[in-house]
């Protein structure tokens, strides 16, 4: 069927929503074809989609099309009807409704839901899974995504979103669906029996479990100030809850603490975008504080700005990370807390620092692909054989892990570390970007960046897989001056070295990474969230300056390389 068709399919659909009846009459040649050239498709973290009309849209019908295809997945688990799905949801346009159309469609197949009652951030919904020992989870969220976006995650019974190999299982059913327009929906009256609502009691079990986190918790915190702002999402209430309850000198940011979906006070929800903490830094300055957070829309990613000599400095998500993980390990084995077989995950897209900090304590690494269910299905498996313990998860774009009570990225549980780490470094005279510098000292100094290239709709779909295949098929020998030593194709599962090959032992994904003489990688992947091509630099220097202005050369070169 060609989009046409199914833009006449649903043109002609005597029950559509009125909303999206007047949307598709309005639609001009070009939106036609980008809201209906092919369907929403589960890309790192689940369906994410502009808001709007057409099969490549999140609206109620493409929504109710994913949950009979992960209800159908659900009924192949033991007990998943009594079981149950949480269900969670946040702050933007259509969010509630979207919970409350999957928590119908689970009810049409006779399966309970528990739903927040009201926007919860996707930590608590993960941990959520766990604590009422569900069968799976949905979280309504597209997470930093500007307004326009909503999105669907789905989360097995450990409370760690769908490994390719499930999500799979979910897709083949999803495309059983032949017309979304008619997936059969019990009425109102029929769900609510199957349908329970939380709150309080989830919440205060999730606080509790944060709380717990603290490495040292007798320090005194009056003398640390932290400027937070939730970016008009969810992360409002659990992280003021928290670090009020443990005596931390928190301000909150209160033009962006309303869950407004419009984001209507902040430059960009995306702690990526250095606009975002424009407000909170100017907060900052009018009261002195020690240290700026800023949480994701959804509650997951947190960006860090520490102060520095007077300045408040931006740390990026592998900065930070870094040292989290020092103060972590540095205070285990100081403690003779630290395991034999304690190990630290992250992905191929982050810097190499975090790595070098853990192995520096004897702690084992290992990396997986994009996506935080590859950490979650890691901690899973490692919890099964005992064979290492987990001490630390993250990823580069702002999202980590310290306990494993959630298994998805946890800015609660990241504010609570910055926080702590903060404080007890500031009692030695120093600060965040004193420690980072110690690392550099000790590590290597490194400069992590990244492109993204917006590519929209269907020619820019196009434009991206002709990026990736271009450089699959002239893979470059040279970039920035200097020779790549070797590269690996993630698609292909192969590394070359030279003339050698060897196999990645890693599921497949279109990511490349490039490896260079100087010890600096560049990898490409196309996002699975956006419609964007992501380049990651992770550039070695002699020191900043020298990081920085290579970091300026390889970046030139690369978008060169592809003709952009």
């Amino acid at each position: 069927m060609s989009y046409m068709d199914k833009y006449n399919q649903w043109k002609n659909n005597p029950n559509l929503d009125p909303t999206l009846k007047s949307e598709i009459m309005a639609m001009t040649d070009k939106e036609i074809e980008d809201a209906f050239y092919t369907n929403l498709e589960f890309g790192t973290a689940g369906m994410r989609g502009i808001l709007g009309a057409g099969t490549n849209r999140m609206n109620i019908y493409t929504v109710r099309k994913a949950n009979v295809g992960f209800a159908k997945y659900l009924l192949t688990k033991p007990n998943a009807k009594e079981k149950g799905v949480a269900i969670g949801y946040d702050n933007r346009h259509m969010s509630y409704r979207f919970a409350m159309e999957s928590a119908k469609v689970l009810a049409t197949y006779g399966i309970k839901s528990f739903v927040f009652e009201s926007l919860r951030p996707t930590p608590e919904l993960s941990f959520a899974v766990r604590y009422l020992k569900c069968a799976g989870g949905i979280m309504i969220t597209a997470s930093h995504n500007p307004k326009e976006y909503n999105g669907y995650k789905v989360y097995d019974d450990t409370g760690c979103q769908l490994i390719p190999e499930w999500a799979d299982e979910v897709v083949a059913y999803v495309n059983e669906v032949e017309d979304e327009l008619n997936v059969e929906v019990c009425s109102d009256e029929v769900a609510y029996p199957y349908i329970s609502y939380i709150g309080e009691e989830v919440d205060e079990a999730y606080y509790e479990a944060v709380m717990g986190i603290e490495v040292n918790p007798g320090m005194d915190k009056s003398n640390y100030r932290i400027v937070f702002s939730p970016e008009h999402g969810t992360s409002n209430i659990p992280v003021r809850t928290v670090l009020k309850r443990l005596g931390y000198d928190i301000v909150p940011v209160l033009s962006q603490c309303a869950p407004d979906p419009d984001y209507t006070n902040t430059a960009s929800p995306n702690p990526e975008v250095e606009a975002a903490y424009e407000k909170a830094i100017m907060k900052a300055k009018e009261v002195d504080a020690d240290v700026v957070v800023v949480c994701d829309p959804d509650g997951d990613r947190l960006g860090v700005v520490a102060k520095h000599e007077g300045e408040y400095v931006l740390m990026s998500g592998n900065q930070s990370a870094a040292v989290y993980l020092e103060y972590i390990l540095s205070q285990m084995k100081e403690k003779g807390t630290l395991p034999s077989n304690a190990v630290m995950y992250n992905t191929i897209v982050t810097s190499d620092l975090g790595e070098l900090v853990a192995r520096s304590y004897g702690v084992d690494v290992e990396k997986t692909l994009t996506g935080f269910k590859f950490i979650g299905d890691k901690i899973r498996k490692y919890e099964k054989t005992n064979e290492k313990q987990f001490v630390f998860g993250y990823e580069e774009s702002y999202g980590c892990v310290i306990k494993d009570f959630v298994r998805d990225k946890d800015a609660v549980q990241a504010v609570l570390t910055a926080a702590e780490v903060g404080n007890y470094y500031k009692k030695q005279g120093k600060d965040l970007i004193d420690v980072l510098n110690e690392l550099y000292a000790k590590h290597g100094t490194f400069k992590e960046t990244q492109i993204a290239l917006s590519k929209a709709g269907s020619t820019g779909a196009e434009r991206i897989k002709e990026i990736m295949s271009n450089l699959r098929e002239d893979a470059p020998k040279e970039i920035g001056g200097y020779k790549v030593t070797a590269y690996e194709d993630f698609q292909t599962s192969v590394r070359h070295d030279g003339d050698a090959e060897s196999v990645i032992d890693l599921p497949k994904s279109n990511v490349l990474k490039y490896y260079l003489e100087d010890g600096s990688w560049i990898a490409a992947r196309p996002s699975g969230t956006e419609p964007k091509c992501k380049f990651y630099f992770s550039i070695k220097g002699l020191d900043a300056d020298d990081a920085q202005a290579k970091t300026e050369v390889f970046q030139k070169d690369m978008m060169h390389i592809i003709g952009e």
